[in-house]
């Protein structure tokens, strides 16, 4: 995937609603997959030998991420969002949930954009929000809506993205050009509690 069809799928992310035809409890029962579904489907992010041990958050009902399965070995796992219109996945180290879930929160908060980060920023650097101390991997599949078939648990015509937080990295800290690339590693928001590795499936 080039680094603009990266950028391109990180900004289409958002909720999107259809028109509600049914009562709101009703539609709500019709949308949110069996939590074993969304378990087998989050965790197709993750490398094969990862998978069985990772925790998963997904939903009961519309809107409220919860523990579907706790973590035996590191790694959380979101599951594919029903109120979003295309399909998301990701799975990270769990010592960058923190950061994670603040942006979350943030976000169910009203808070949009850049200033998620400006306030997650502002928090790290008055040590009210910890960051991991070491590398932490995050592993990511974008798909059309239709892209899980949960008969197979498969993903059709899905994109990969990988990521390495290493907070504060540099290009002096790393050897890593901030130049991005679709076929070499390449270092974002370097000096920043955010800064991490980009991968894409290509390399």
């Amino acid at each position: 995937m080039s680094c603009p069809a990266v950028r391109s799928t990180l900004r289409s992310l958002g909720l999107a609603f259809g028109s509600l035809v049914l009562p709101l409890a009703a539609a709500t029962a019709q949308k949110v997959p069996p939590a074993a579904e969304q378990i087998a489907a989050a965790v197709l992010a993750l490398p094969t030998e990862m998978r069985d041990g990772a925790g998963v958050l997904g939903y009961k009902t519309v809107g409220k991420l919860e523990v579907l399965r706790p973590s035996k070995n590191g790694m959380l796992c979101l599951a594919d969002d029903p109120a979003e219109e295309q399909f998301h996945v990701s799975c990270y180290a769990d010592s960058i949930d923190p950061f994670m879930a603040r942006g979350r929160t943030l976000r169910l908060q009203g808070t949009t954009g850049a200033q998620v980060d400006t306030v997650r920023f502002a928090e790290v650097k008055a040590g009210k929000l910890k960051m991991p101390t070491q590398p932490a991997a995050l592993y990511q599949i974008f798909g059309p809506p239709d892209a899980y078939d949960a008969a197979t648990n498969t993903v059709k015509n899905g994109r990969s993205l990988f990521v390495v937080y290493i907070p504060f990295a540099t290009p002096q800290s790393t050897g890593l050009s901030t130049t991005p690339s679709d076929s070499k590693p390449w270092l974002m928001l370097p000096g920043t509690p955010k800064a991490h590795i980009m991968f894409t499936s290509k390399m």
